[in-house]
């Protein structure tokens, strides 16, 4: 279905007020049993806005890994503010091209069935454009399809963006093998160079300011002194690295960013885009930053089956863990009603989850405990749709990825 997020917000947003908020989300999904996941419109709506005002005028690319439904992506994408998409896999760039023009993959891929189809279709390699970090990706690809045998092939470099910190060492993920200006300026003469490929872009990640928050406890001063720090380097190197490729190639885009580092990346004069995907629905990873402060768009309710004692209720299935470091952040969070742990030596069970505290006297069987996933794409991977609820009633379904028989990563 169309999901219309161009209406203003609301003045008095319902989630400010978690036990009216919580409670006609369930009465609007009273009626469908069974694990359910749903989406706030209004909150979707107040996060795609938000990103739009904090992102200041630089074009938001939409992460499709953190969304993974084309129903929410093409809300997003109707607003102002969003272009393009930023896909995780080339199979996944393949089927989301019968639709968009404008399809950058996020990583490098081997995958050689999808490369020969990409290599057989224009169309596609027209809107498609590949990351790349190292020569031998553009080996395989040739192997696959010689550069006369097929359509020339759009390809971006993805640099480094991590902080090589005097004291602290290696700051950030561990992604492109190309970290200075004359690393990277290599690679794109190169690329440039070989026949059967155009270099269209560059991507620059920078996980150790975006996807790190600011605001979870005693140690948040030291990560907020790394982030500025890190900041002001990259601002540097990603300046020199872009004045070099554009005498080689010219740029269609700079990207870089994530939904936790808009306004520091928009601040960047040589990024000409960004990227966010998270922000909208808003796992709970995203409540740890002092910027901004999404709503709580998606969420997933699991039933009561059983009470062991009074102050447990135990709900069927809840290990949806979130990919990432084996850490209590990563599990799902019960948010309604207030006041529910997990066990400790039980944690989110794969078919079970214990949970104790004094609400949960109050529970009974067949009643919904509702959790907010740790990372906002992957919820997405547990179900074949989210259900709309709008004004606290059930408006529609948005189809997930899986619910369309797709299945990525």
């Amino acid at each position: 279905m169309s999901i219309d997020l161009l209406n203003p917000p609301s003045a008095s947003p319902s989630w400010r007020h978690p036990a009216a908020h919580w409670e006609a989300v369930s009465r609007a999904l009273r009626a469908v049993s069974g694990p359910v996941a749903a989406v706030s419109v209004e909150a979707l709506r107040y996060n795609a806005l938000d990103l739009v005002v904090r992102a200041g005028g630089v074009p938001i690319r939409v992460a499709s890994k953190s969304v993974r439904s084309r129903a929410l992506m093409d809300a997003a994408l109707a607003l102002p503010g969003y272009r393009g998409i930023l896909a995780f896999t080339l199979p996944e760039a393949l089927w989301l091209a019968q639709w968009h023009d404008d399809i950058v993959i996020g990583y490098p891929t081997v995958d050689r069935a999808a490369l020969a189809r990409l290599a057989g279709d224009e169309r596609a390699a027209a809107r498609i454009t590949l990351m790349v970090d190292d020569l031998a990706q553009l080996d395989l690809v040739d192997s696959v399809a010689g550069p006369r045998s097929r359509t020339r092939l759009r390809v971006a470099i993805d640099a480094d963006a991590s902080w090589r910190a005097p004291v602290l060492g290696h700051i950030g993920v561990r992604r492109s093998p190309v970290h200075t200006p004359d690393e990277v300026e290599a690679l794109g003469r190169a690329i440039v160079a070989r026949e059967g490929f155009e270099l269209v872009g560059l991507m620059m990640y920078e996980a150790q300011i975006a996807g790190q928050g600011d605001k979870t406890g005693p140690g948040d001063a030291v990560v907020r002194w790394m982030q500025r720090r890190s900041a002001a380097e990259l601002h540097e190197r990603r300046a020199a690295i872009v004045a070099r490729l554009r005498r080689i190639a010219p740029l269609a885009f700079v990207n870089g960013g994530g939904t936790g580092s808009l306004e520091s990346t928009a601040a960047d004069a040589a990024v000409t885009e960004l990227t966010a995907g998270s922000g909208l629905l808003a796992g709970h990873l995203f409540d740890g930053y002092r910027a901004f402060d999404p709503a709580p768009a998606a969420a997933f309710g699991l039933e009561v089956v059983r009470k062991p004692q009074a102050d447990i209720a135990t709900v069927l299935g809840g290990g949806w863990i979130a990919s990432g470091p084996p850490v209590a952040s990563r599990q799902p969070r019960p948010i309604w009603p207030e006041g529910l742990s997990t066990v400790a030596r039980e944690g989110s069970g794969e078919v079970q989850t214990p949970l104790r505290g004094d609400a949960a006297r109050a529970l009974r069987v067949g009643d919904r405990v509702w959790f907010r996933h740790a990372k906002s794409g992957e919820l997405a991977e547990r179900v074949d749709r989210y259900h709309l609820v709008e004004a606290g009633a059930l408006v529609g379904e948005a189809l997930t990825y899986r619910g369309e028989g797709k299945s990525f990563l």
